[in-house]
């Protein structure tokens, strides 16, 4: 467990997304593989997804969005010292995908590193910011979650080919002296139930052969089941905790942002905790599970409707491969 309280006062002043134009939609799959649009949306929620074409990475949309999250925040990217991107898409092992966002946005005084905590990887991502901001080592951070998970999907399998998509989202967080602050983030895993949740070839324990390209390890394999299980759980429990760390609860909340991987999940974790729908924000229907960049394009795209507010009490929380989960109670 780790947890992070706001002293001193540490805020997102900034938010920006991206995501590919092309729309990969279950019209389009149901002539790829069996399965059906009423299929998935009942079972999903999910419509479209975005798709990045062969020469758009995850570095690509990663710079894209943290350039936007920039422009909002009215920071120059000089004045950026540190850049952390959750996913599990980088553009290569190395060098990190934050090492090439720092290039591509002309970032020169940043640290800059690759975190790896699946859909959870934003939420991470804030908490680690957050400390080395609160710490003192660093001033102005933007967290990214990237990812191109079109890259990595198994189009064969219909049980996981429907589910994801491709996008990035960013946050400029800096110290602040009132209004907008991260209130508390709570972060958690669960290796024992790694192997629910996976992209078994490429590493050192399944190096890249011909057999693991024929046996197709190179894509993503989920028990479906029991993470639905797990996710609606652990989602819960770690939104509550957060909150009591605030001194706050589930009836203070403005909007809820859960991870946006499965329409169920959202409407069972919400009705867990007690959240009325009318409270939460979706848009799985049109994105698809985005992975680590789920949570700042959902914020991103919340303000932009007019669900996000200025003095908003806004819950957060993901759950993803490792197992990895974790909460951020944020007022904007």
């Amino acid at each position: 467990m780790a947890k992070f309280l706001a002293d001193p006062p540490i805020g997102i002043v900034g938010i920006g997304s991206d995501a590919p134009k092309e729309l990969l939609t279950n019209q389009d799959l149901e002539k790829m593989v069996e399965t059906s649009d009423q299929w998935i949306v009942e079972r999903t929620g999910i419509r479209t997804r975005h798709i990045a074409d062969e020469k758009t990475t995850t570095s690509t949309l990663a710079s894209r969005a943290s350039l936007s999250a920039l422009e909002d925040a009215g920071v120059a990217p000089e004045e950026v010292d540190l850049i952390v991107v959750g996913t599990a898409t980088p553009d290569m092992l190395f060098p990190s995908t934050a090492c090439l966002v720092q290039r591509d946005i002309g970032a020169k005084k940043a640290a800059a590193f690759d975190l790896a905590a699946a859909c959870t990887g934003f939420i991470y991502g804030l908490n680690v910011a957050a400390g080395m901001i609160r710490n003192g080592t660093h001033t102005t951070a933007l967290v990214i979650g990237a990812e191109t998970l079109s890259k990595i999907v198994d189009f064969e399998d219909r049980a996981t080919c429907v589910l994801f998509g491709d996008g990035a989202g960013a946050a400029v967080v800096r110290r602040v002296s009132n209004g907008r602050r991260i209130l508390s983030t709570r972060i958690m895993s669960d290796g024992t139930l790694g192997e629910m949740l996976m992209l078994p070839g490429g590493g050192s324990l399944r190096p890249t052969t011909h057999q693991t390209v024929d046996e197709r390890l190179h894509y993503i394999k989920m028990n479906g089941n029991n993470v639905f299980k797990s996710a609606v759980k652990s989602m819960a429990e770690i939104v509550e905790k957060g909150l009591d760390d605030a001194g706050l609860g589930a009836d203070d909340i403005d909007l809820f942002v859960p991870h946006q991987a499965n329409i169920r999940i959202i409407e069972a974790t919400a009705r867990k905790l007690h959240i009325p729908m009318d409270k939460v924000f979706v848009n799985v229907d049109r994105y698809g599970n985005t992975s680590a960049a789920s949570i700042p394009i959902a914020l991103d795209e919340a303000r932009a409707r007019g669900r996000l507010k200025e003095g908003d009490l806004v819950a957060a929380v993901a759950f993803g491969a490792g197992f990895t989960w974790g909460s951020a109670v944020i007022r904007f």
